[in-house]
């Protein structure tokens, strides 16, 4: 723990690897009563995702499906307010219940895209799980079911977040130290 650098910029630890791995139990736990008699879809939101969907879906002791899709919004350290969908759904969803998992939520915009893919293509029922949420930030209307952390609206890397693609293999999450 302590600070990091990733190229040209500094972070400090922010949520230490043991507090994530407690709220991912919870979050296992509030999955297994609300959709654990459903055998859900799991859908990891790439590449942020990976190691909370991995991580979480580890802790779900009950029958599931995981697929992946990878969308882009990201710059640097500002969403670009596109998203573009680069890899698509390859699996039926039709009369499904699909658990989509996010790394974070921030404006809402890969939220709503994902929501309206996964309502065209007939899911049954649409859940949101997320690591972190910037409700300062969130602009939609789409709930959050599951949220693991609050956090504000600050750039944070780590536990597969990224900055331009560095820091993603650390434990813990670190946020931004502004100069």
């Amino acid at each position: 723990m302590g600070i990091i650098t990733l190229k040209d910029k500094s972070f400090d630890t922010y949520i230490s690897k043991e507090d994530i791995q407690k709220r991912i139990k919870i979050l296992a736990e509030e999955l297994k009563k609300d959709v654990g008699d459903k055998e859900p879809l799991f859908l990891g939101i790439l590449n942020g995702s990976f190691i909370f969907a991995s991580d979480l879906i580890r802790q779900c002791d009950f029958p599931l499906n995981i697929s992946f899709v990878k969308v882009a919004s990201y710059l640097g350290t500002k969403s670009s307010g596109s998203v573009s969908q680069l890899i698509g759904l390859n699996e039926s969803i039709l009369d499904r219940t699909v658990v989509v998992i996010e790394d974070i939520v921030d404006t809402g915009k890969t939220v709503e895209k994902i929501d309206g893919l996964l309502k065209k293509n007939g899911a049954r029922d649409v859940k949101y799980v997320t690591l972190l949420f910037k409700p300062d930030a969130y602009t939609k209307s789409i709930p959050i079911h599951y949220k693991a952390f609050d956090i504000p609206n600050e750039f944070v890397v780590g536990y597969g977040l990224d900055y331009n693609g560095w820091g993603r293999n650390t434990d813990n999450i670190y946020k931004i130290i502004e100069e």
